[in-house]
């Protein structure tokens, strides 16, 4: 039976499908002749980096730096990535994972990202993007502590990492450690964490996703006080919107007070949510009876 050579057209529509950067030796395996991408290096298609990677325009621009600097997309940077929550006050620089006696750096002159010089928490595999474990680590040495927990949270929600999973790793870094142990694993958005750890620090009892008539709510004070986050992406639509009210009809008919807040106000103007829930426990509405 003969063999079909695979074309530089076939390479370059395999690199595109795969994201646009790859390991040259997947290349390789996925039967592209060394031949051909060569050639296709040659035609300026792609770029082979530090003779290793073999990336296309299409590829992410945090991908194609981290490869010539030989080094893992982390802290913040893997966090948007993957989709964790970020508030908005967070920069948007490139952190970069390097190791330890790695070598010589390649990042362009114009660089104002941020590198991590740090030994991985555990075997990684040959890739660009760092692992959850490196970022969050790396998220507590660079965001104050409030900041990253907010991301820890979303971490653990969008990995599914269990909150007794955080803290039975060896983190190296006293903040790292403080954070394992306060992440509870039940926000359901940043929003609610931003709400929810400073309400925390007044020594209030706190209790998150609590069903109430029927439905969760996103912050329960004590017995009777409901604190409702409205993240846009959830409370956009108006049979969203009809349904929440429906609720929060349902729970004060029970007896419960519902505070209700918008992403806007937590986000901008944290001083009036602040003020409004510190009214509502000097009213004692938090309590029962």
């Amino acid at each position: 039976m003969a063999v079909v050579k695979k074309t530089g057209e076939q390479l370059l529509e395999w690199l595109v499908g795969k994201g646009g950067i790859v390991q040259r030796d997947d290349a390789l395996r996925a039967g592209f002749p060394l031949a051909v991408i060569r050639a296709f290096v040659r035609n300026r298609d792609g770029v082979l980096v530090r003779r290793a990677w073999l990336a296309h325009a299409c590829a992410r621009e945090e991908l194609r730096t981290a490869a010539f600097a030989g080094g893992r997309v982390t802290c913040t940077s893997l966090a948007r990535m993957r989709g964790w929550w970020m508030p908005e006050a967070v920069g948007s620089e490139l952190h970069l994972h390097l190791l330890p006696g790695s070598g010589p750096t390649r990042l362009p002159d114009a660089w104002d990202g941020v590198t991590h010089w740090t030994k991985p928490l555990a075997p990684v595999a040959r890739s660009l993007e760092g692992t959850v474990e490196d970022a969050l680590l790396h998220i507590a040495a660079c965001l104050d502590r409030d900041t990253a927990l907010v991301l820890w949270e979303s971490a653990a929600r969008v990995e599914r990492i269990a909150a007794e999973a955080l803290r039975a790793i060896v983190w190296p870094s006293r903040a790292a450690r403080e954070l394992a142990e306060a992440v509870t694993g039940l926000s359901d958005s940043g929003l609610e964490t931003l709400v929810v750890t400073p309400l925390r620090r007044w020594g209030l009892g706190v209790r998150q996703q609590i069903v109430l008539a029927g439905r969760p709510v996103d912050v329960l004070v004590g017995d009777r006080l409901v604190v409702q986050i409205d993240g846009y992406e959830f409370h956009s639509s108006s049979a969203q919107r009809t349904k929440d009210l429906a609720h929060d009809a349902e729970l004060r008919l029970r007896g419960y007070t519902v505070l209700r807040f918008s992403y806007a106000q937590v986000v901008h103007d944290w001083a009036l949510v602040e003020r409004t829930i510190r009214r509502a426990v000097a009213a004692r509405l938090h309590l029962a009876g």
